[in-house]
C-alpha cells in the first residue's frame, strides 16, 4: 500500500495491523520523551487547503514524534491564493523532493487525482463530503479499547449525514471490521439513494433515534455542518435537539456498556449536550488522543515499512 485515499483501501488485516501498531503509537504520548526514530531523514509536507484544527495539528505532532522533517502549508499561505492550480501547486511541492503528501480539500475526489500526479505517498486528510479515512481509523480504534473486538458489534451514526465526509469511511471500515451500522437522521438529511446503497452495503438506515439508541454499543453524533447548508434542513435548532440530539434523557436508555463518539468540531446544545459529551462513556477526547497514535501508525506503514515504500 503506498497512499491512504479511501477507507476501501484497506484490508481487515490491514487495518488490524494499523490499530494494533497505533497502540504501541500510543505508549509515546506518555514518555517524557516522546520520539521514535521511525522517519528520521523524509519529508512530510500537510497541504490543507480548508481550515482544521485536530486533523492538521495531530497529522503534525504525528510526523514529528517520528522525527520525520514536516512543513505546513495552507491555501492562505500559498500560491494558490494567487491563482495556481491544484496540480501546479502539488507538482511544485513534489519537485522538493518531499517523501509524503497530506493533502485535506473541499473538493471530493482530490487526494485521489494528487496521487495520480506525484510520486510521492498521499494520505487523504478529508476531501469534500467524500471520506476521511483516518478519521473512521481513530473511531474504530477509540471504540476497539472501551468495546474489544467490534466484529458483532453495533454503531449508529447519527445526525448530519448529507454533508459528512466521516460516514462513507466509518461504514466503510466498520464493516471491514465485522460491526453492524445504522445510520440515524431526519429524511432531509439523509443522503440521497441511501435506500438502495445501504442494501448494497448491508447497513441499516432509521429517522427514529429513540428505537434505536437503547440496542446500541456504540452512538456516534456527527456535528450539523451549517456552513455547507444552503437552505432550511430542519425547522429550529431546537426541533433538530429535541428529534436528533444526544441529550440528557436519551442518555437514560443508552445502555450501560455503550460508548458516545463524536469526531468533532461539537456543536454543544445542537447534536449533543454537554452532559453527553462530558459523560464518563464519551470517548470524544479520547479520540482526540488516538488522533496521534493512529496517525503515526499510518504514516509508519506507509513510510518507514520497505512494503510500503515498494508498492
Amino acid at each position: 500500500m503506498k497512499h491512504l485515499l479511501s477507507a476501501a483501501d484497506l484490508s481487515k488485516d490491514q487495518t488490524l495491523q494499523i490499530l494494533d501498531t497505533a497502540e504501541q503509537m500510543h505508549e509515546v504520548q506518555h514518555r517524557e520523551v516522546k520520539k521514535l526514530p521511525a522517519l528520521r531523514g523524509r519529508t512530510i509536507v500537510n497541504l490543507f487547503f480548508e481550515d482544521s484544527t485536530r486533523t492538521r495539528s495531530s497529522f503534525e505532532i504525528a510526523g514529528k514524534w517520528l522525527s520525520a522533517d514536516v512543513i505546513n502549508v495552507s491555501a492562505k499561505g500559498s500560491s494558490v491564493s494567487k491563482g495556481e492550480s491544484l496540480r501546479d501547486t502539488v507538482l511544485t511541492v513534489a519537485a522538493m523532493g518531499v517523501d509524503g503528501l497530506v493533502i485535506r480539500h473541499h473538493a471530493s475526489g482530490a487526494p485521489h487525482q494528487v496521487a495520480q500526479w506525484v510520486d510521492a505517498m498521499v494520505v487523504n486528510a478529508g476531501d469534500g463530503m467524500h471520506e476521511h479515512p483516518t478519521q473512521a481509523l481513530l473511531d474504530a480504534y477509540s471504540m476497539r479499547q472501551r468495546l474489544g473486538d467490534l466484529d458483532g458489534r453495533h454503531v449508529a451514526i447519527v445526525g448530519d449525514l448529507t454533508h459528512s465526509r466521516v460516514v462513507r469511511s466509518n461504514l466503510i471500515l466498520l464493516k471491514t471490521l465485522g460491526a453492524h451500522v445504522t445510520l440515524v437522521a431526519p429524511p432531509t438529511l439523509m443522503p440521497s439513494g441511501i435506500a438502495d446503497w445501504a442494501k448494497d452495503e448491508g447497513f441499516d438506515t432509521s429517522y427514529d433515534l429513540d428505537d434505536v439508541l437503547p440496542h446500541v454499543d456504540a452512538a456516534m453524533m456527527l456535528r450539523v455542518q451549517r456552513e455547507r447548508m444552503s437552505g432550511g434542513f430542519f425547522p429550529t435548532a431546537r426541533e433538530y435537539t429535541v428529534g436528533y440530539g444526544l441529550t440528557r434523557q436519551r442518555l437514560k436508555v443508552l445502555p450501560e456498556h455503550a460508548v458516545i463518539c463524536h469526531p468533532g468540531p461539537m456543536n454543544r446544545g445542537l447534536e449533543i449536550t454537554a452532559d453527553a459529551a462530558d459523560e464518563a462513556r464519551s470517548l470524544i477526547l479520547d479520540q482526540v488522543s488516538a488522533g496521534v497514535a493512529v496517525r503515526m501508525s499510518v504514516l509508519y506503514h506507509l513510510l518507514a515499512s520497505s512494503e510500503g515504500a515498494e508498492n
